[in-house]
């Protein structure tokens, strides 16, 4: 499972880039544009082929839910301990109907406690940030954790053995692909471990 977190800034090419991704299989695409406001925001999924919306994870203006096909929602660290405690209430006019939900965690510990059923958590950071600096990678194992966990932070298409060894599920990646040449092809080969038949 391959879960792609956009730039948080746009970059030259990425609607065009995004697309190529979508036809390469990509099933997890996390819209997380902190700066943008809901209009903005409706604009980048307007500039996206509808039949691609159902791959989008919203982690901001979770209310375009109920305007676009979506694949689901993500709350951040902090949005998940100001109000899932209440989830009832949050939800209330939300319409999630076969829609996923996942959440950020950057203690273990923390997943093991949370007693909100996610669809999946992003764990980070697992390795050292691509994307951001002074951010170490901790090394997580989670093989004794029975949720679906995947693993973020300087993931690359080289160290996908070791989130694997790790007890991850699959991996985020933001740097590993954004900030590489050759985008494209990178997901292919991150696409083809997860692809290869199990022993």
């Amino acid at each position: 499972m391959i879960v792609l977190i956009s730039p948080e800034t746009d970059i030259p090419n990425e609607i065009e880039i995004l697309t190529k991704l979508f036809q390469e299989g990509l099933d997890y695409y996390h819209l997380r544009k902190p700066q943008k406001d809901i209009v903005a925001y409706r604009t980048y999924l307007d500039s996206i082929e509808a039949c691609y919306h159902n791959r989008i994870v919203l982690h901001q203006h979770h209310e375009l839910i109920n305007e676009y096909n979506l694949k689901g929602i993500h709350f951040q660290e902090q949005k998940r301990i100001d109000h899932i405690d209440n989830p009832g209430q949050y939800f209330k006019g939300l319409n999630m109907f076969g829609k996923t939900i996942s959440s950020s965690f950057h203690e273990a510990k923390d997943i093991e406690d949370c007693e909100f059923e996610f669809d999946y958590h992003l764990l980070s950071p697992v390795f050292t940030s691509i994307s951001k600096q002074c951010y170490e990678g901790r090394g997580f194992n989670v093989n004794h954790i029975d949720k679906t966990i995947i693993g973020m932070g300087g993931v690359t298409a080289f160290n996908l053995n070791k989130i694997e060894h790790l007890g991850f599920k699959g991996a985020g990646i933001l740097g590993g692909i954004w900030n590489n040449e050759h985008p494209v092809a990178v997901f292919k080969k991150m696409k083809a471990f997860y692809n290869q038949p199990s022993c």
